[in-house]
């Protein structure tokens, strides 16, 4: 059984924006926090990168064929 292309790549464009959404929030609660030195800033920057990681975990999550395991 091969890997489905288009699921694929609809999975890559996906992660993709969410990638790009998350690095735009990061930089913008980095830049919050350079400017105010508010606490709540870094969270929002953690959260961010958190959420990206994610996104790239899900899209190699999902190449994985269906009958193997974790």
């Amino acid at each position: 059984m091969s890997i489905d292309l288009r699921a694929a790549k609809k999975r890559l464009i996906v992660m993709g924006v969410i990638d790009g959404a998350c690095l735009l929030a990061a930089l913008a609660a980095i830049a919050v926090y350079v400017v105010t030195h508010r606490q709540p800033a870094l969270i929002a920057f953690a959260v961010s990168l958190a959420s990206g990681f994610g996104a790239q975990i899900w899209f190699i999550a999902g190449l994985r064929r269906p009958g193997e395991g974790a």
